[in-house]
C-alpha cells in the first residue's frame, strides 16, 4: 500500500463511505453470520469470500470515531466505495431481494432495500 491520500482525498472518500455504507456495524456484523453472506462472492484463497473479509474490516471501521482512521483505513474503505459504485450500477433486473447480487453488496455494508 504506497498510496497515500491527502487530507482532501480522505475527507471526500469519508463522505462517500458514509453515504453508501447503510447498514450499521451490529446489522453488518448479523449479517455476516448468515449462510447468504458466507455463499456469495470470490473465495479469497482460504474458503471465505473477498466480500465476506471485506464487511468484517468495515464492521472494525464502523466502530471507529473519524480521528481514529488510519491511511490503510481509508484506503479500504475508498475500495468499499468503488465496489459499491460499480456492483450497484449492475443490477439485475426483476426481484433482486433474494439475489446474490443484493447478498454481495450486503456484505460491503450496503443494504439496497434502504434506498
Amino acid at each position: 500500500m504506497d498510496k497515500h491520500l491527502n487530507t482532501d482525498e480522505q475527507q471526500e472518500i469519508y463522505i462517500e463511505f458514509k453515504e453508501l455504507v447503510n447498514m450499521t456495524a451490529s446489522s453488518l456484523e448479523k449479517w455476516l453470520k448468515t449462510d447468504e453472506s458466507k455463499k456469495v462472492g470470490w473465495d479469497s484463497g482460504d474458503g471465505e469470500s473477498v466480500g465476506h473479509k471485506s464487511g468484517e474490516k468495515i464492521v472494525s471501521l464502523l466502530h471507529k470515531n473519524k480521528g481514529e482512521l488510519q491511511q490503510a483505513d481509508y484506503l479500504h474503505m475508498q475500495k468499499v466505495v468503488g465496489y459499491i459504485k460499480r456492483h450497484s450500477a449492475q443490477k439485475p433486473s426483476g426481484d433482486v431481494a433474494n439475489s446474490n447480487w443484493n447478498y454481495s453488496l450486503k456484505n460491503w455494508g450496503h443494504d439496497y432495500s434502504k434506498k
